[in-house]
């Protein structure tokens, strides 16, 4: 069977004194199977999928049908990934968030409709991230994982949160991944849950693997059986166990569960059903179980679909559900009257009181007595539940259908630059940053022009940008920034992309998109900003402060380029140092830090030998552009001469430096 995921001895970085909290963990997960991840809190589960999926620094490598992640062109179409909360930001909404993702992974809009419908959240879709009930975040992480038809699916705790009704639903969505050949591995606490829901289970214990077996040995060997006991007479049942068990010196426990309910440890189906029957107690339910299958115990559906190599036991007796409902593994009544009457011939049914054998490894499903529905002759299968038709939760409104599948889907590449603007635009039209942080900026600048103008001595360029010398950047200039920051600042807050490479991928065609949605939200703001300070003007002062200066067309392209340069400063630095206040701060430290340091540079003496270079290189460059060419070049030069701009270019200069050594970095790994 193919080896789909191949860990080898991962091993996380030891922080101070403590010990590595995974250390040389190897294993592999095999297609058409689900592989639980067991372990207590702290036992190194969520660490280990880190480092497998490079969230995480540390030692050991692992393959993806052989080849690591990085070394994948789209990991994202390979790997669905699910890792606590759905990382995206609180005021997006569901819809908006999976569309944002399917431009980013080159899927149709459509498919986010698709999969939300698969999971039962079409009528949430308008709902914002951050009201979502944890259940809820649970299943658009799984419609998130779903999105590009991944063939490997990697969950950290995926029924966290989940009722036994919507973590019954999502067992049985796995499994019917895996049936059509995909890969799952999810990670659990509980080893009852493992043994029900895995074919496999892969026990860590303090970072260690300590077990590595199919779920049937696990359940056999590590799991306590019992024996599940109902009966109207449970005191005096628990009372006769004991008492016997202590005449034949044998070790048994017997405990009283509530209600009608007993769990004889140590004992057999049989023992129990004979001490029932010759002291006349009446006895509802005689069952074999191993872990946890009472009431609450969270049951897989009776109609997984199997997998195409999954062995069959056509001669074993069913167990089905029983009067009681489908609390019991295997169901068996034994009645007599008070007088100790022979009781009738049992019926196929009856006669399965001992535990049936278990079926082959691999099979998916139950623990214990029942491991998978697996096909039973007619007459050895009392009761069964007829099958339901394939009714969609959000068709339903619950969720007791089959589980289905998104349709598959053909991932075809987009032109390159496509894709991510479209993510990129998508992601910024998504939530109310952009459009209040515009209006905030547009109020606060005609507010300041106004007051400006009111006490004067203020040029009439420094008055329509409502520049005051006293700050350092205009609001516009500010707020082109902080939108430039917030582009990569939010997507290290709230990683939408943490499933493609590390926990932002640094592509250069991501960051042109960025720089590309940053520089038209800039102009659409220097431009909006300058139209409502001239109008506010003009209707608090009148004509006298609205006349055009001579120079207009150097001074919009020193106002443009100021804006625009903010803007790309904060995206640069955003996604350098990985921080939205990292960003903003790259913004202010020019004037305040960059500026000084430059005029102080250009007042050496070493620059005053160089006097008349400006002129010089003019001389060289500038004389032979047609059509009036070197205005435009020239324009663009004094604009970069100025101490703002000067420094401006120089900061954006070494952030573009920094964030190309930084990407040839993560290639290189």
């Amino acid at each position: 069977m193919l080896r789909v995921i191949q860990a080898y001895g991962l091993t996380s970085n030891p922080r101070k004194e403590l010990p590595p909290a995974v250390d040389d963990v190897s294993f592999d997960v095999r297609a058409g199977r689900v592989t639980a991840l067991l372990g207590a809190p702290g036992a190194g589960k969520t660490t280990a999928l880190k480092l497998m999926l490079e969230l995480q620094q540390g030692r050991g490598i692992t393959y993806f049908k052989g080849r690591p992640l990085h070394r994948i062109p789209h990991p994202g179409r390979e790997v669905g990934v699910l890792l606590g909360d759905v990382p995206g930001h609180p005021a997006r909404t569901v819809r908006g968030h999976l569309r944002m993702l399917c431009a980013a992974a080159g899927v149709p809009a459509r498919r986010a409709d698709e999969v939300l419908e698969v999971v039962g959240l079409v009528s949430l879709r308008d709902e914002r991230l951050g009201t979502l009930s944890r259940g809820m975040d649970r299943r658009l992480g799984l419609a998130c994982a779903l999105l590009s038809d991944p063939h490997t699916l990697v969950l950290d705790e995926p029924a966290g949160g989940l009722s036994p009704r919507e973590a019954r639903w999502l067992y049985g969505m796995l499994h019917a991944h895996a049936a059509q050949g995909g890969t799952v591995l999810l990670t659990t606490a509980d080893p009852k849950e493992a043994a029900r829901s895995a074919h496999r289970v892969v026990t860590l214990e303090r970072g260690r693997l300590v077990a590595d077996q199919d779920a049937e040995d696990f359940a056999r060997t590590r799991l306590r059986p019992r024996v599940a006991v109902r009966s109207p007479h449970v005191v005096r049942l628990a009372a006769l166990l004991t008492k016997e068990a202590r005449t034949g010196h044998r070790s048994v426990e017997v405990v009283h569960e509530g209600g009608n309910r007993l769990s004889v440890y140590g004992s057999s189906c049989a023992e129990v059903g004979e001490t029932a029957f010759r002291h006349g107690i009446l006895v509802h339910q005689l069952a074999d179980e191993i872990g946890d299958m009472g009431p609450g115990a969270v049951e897989p559906p009776v109609d997984w679909p199997e997998s195409a190599d999954e062995p069959q036991v056509p001669d074993q007796p069913h167990a089905s559900d029983g009067p009681l409902g489908p609390d019991a593994a295997a169901h068996c009544s034994t009645p007599a009257d008070a007088g100790g009457a022979e009781p009738t011939s049992p019926s196929p049914a009856d006669a399965s009181c001992e535990a049936p054998p278990a079926v082959a490894a691999d099979a998916p499903g139950e623990i214990g007595a029942l491991k998978a529905p697996v096909p039973a002759p007619p007459s050895r299968v009392t009761s069964r539940r007829a099958p339901t038709p394939a009714v969609r939760p959000a068709e339903a409104g619950a969720l007791d259908g089959p589980p289905s599948l998104p349709p598959p889907i053909s991932v075809r590449p987009a032109p390159s630059p496509l894709r991510p603007l479209r993510y990129e635009i998508r992601r910024a039209a998504g939530i109310g940053t952009g459009f209040v942080t515009g209006a905030v900026v547009l109020v606060v600048s005609a507010l300041a022009a106004v007051v400006l103008a009111r006490v004067g001595h203020t040029p009439q360029a420094r008055l329509v940008a409502a520049w005051p010398r006293e700050l350092p950047l205009p609001p516009a200039a500010l707020g082109a920034g902080l939108l430039g920051a917030l582009a990569f600042g939010d997507e290290f807050r709230h990683p939408a992309l943490a499933a493609d490479r590390g926990t932002v991928p640094r592509r250069l065609g991501l960051l042109a998109a960025k720089l590309l949605v940053a520089t038209a939200t800039a102009l659409m703001l220097a431009f909006l900003t300058v139209g409502c300070d001239a109008e506010v003007l003009y209707i608090v002062y009148g004509r006298e402060l609205m006349q055009v200066p001579m120079d207009w067309l150097s001074l919009s392209a020193s106002w443009l380029g100021l804006v625009v340069g903010c803007a790309w400063a904060g995206v640069l630095a955003a996604g350098v140092f990985r921080s939205t206040t990292a960003g903003l701060a790259a913004v202010v430290s020019v004037p305040v830090v960059v500026v000084p340091l430059v005029q102080k540079a250009l007042a050496g003496s070493s620059v005053r030998m160089a006097a008349g270079l400006p002129l010089r290189l003019r001389e060289v460059f500038l004389l032979q552009w047609p059509f009036g060419g070197e205005r435009y070049l020239w324009a663009a030069a004094r604009v970069i001469a100025q101490p703002v701009g000067g420094a401006l270019t120089l900061s954006l200069t070494a952030l573009l430096c920094a964030y190309l050594l930084t990407t040839l970095r993560s290639r290189v790994r």
